[in-house]
């Protein structure tokens, strides 16, 4: 009789269990999925010069060139590089000054830097004070001497490179000039 008793309460008891189960709901919540997009970012800069590339040279005057260089806009923050390169023989007939906002850089030759945020509002930079080279007081002889394959030239190229090694570790101008050489 015992046993009849313990099964008929453990059955009652499975029945309640049961019916108090079915009749319960469960708390849930979903979300919306988030999908994450990685896109690429980038420096993108020119360089351009509205007088010409050919010049005349005439003693003591001032000729008008105006090298700029523009970090186009969408660019990441950046150090912007401009390597000014000169002839063998410019200095005896030419001169000018670098811009102001430009810093030469030390151990590497005729190349001038500054930093270009993506928050700042000037993003165009002239190479030349005052957009001008001056031809020096030489002589006649001197200038006829020259010919197709010896006259003076100035070359400009500018580059770029991020300004950030890592999140909010700023490069300094030199390894970002190294990077820039070996393309890293």
């Amino acid at each position: 009789m015992n046993k009849k008793i313990i099964a008929t309460v453990g059955a009652c008891a499975l029945c309640l269990g049961l019916g108090v189960a079915g009749t319960l709901a469960w708390l849930t919540d979903k979300t919306e999925s988030v999908t994450n997009t990685f896109t690429t970012s980038n420096v993108d800069i020119t360089l351009t010069e509205t007088t010409g590339s050919n010049y005349q040279m005439i003693p003591g005057f001032t000729i008008t060139k105006d090298p700029k260089v523009t970090v186009n806009e969408g660019s990441e923050d950046c150090w912007l590089f401009v390597k000014v390169e000169e002839s063998s023989n410019f200095d005896t007939f030419m001169t000018y000054t670098i811009a102001d906002g430009w810093t030469a850089l030390d151990g590497a030759q005729g190349v001038y830097y500054r930093s270009v945020m993506k928050n700042d509002t000037t993003k165009s930079f002239s190479v030349l004070e005052g957009n001008t080279v001056s031809v020096k007081n030489v002589k006649s002889a001197d200038m006829n001497g020259l010919n197709d394959n010896n006259k003076p030239t100035l070359t400009f190229t500018a580059y770029a490179t991020q300004y950030y090694s890592t999140n909010n570790t700023p490069m300094t101008a030199q390894d970002a000039w190294t990077a820039v050489n070996t393309g890293a």
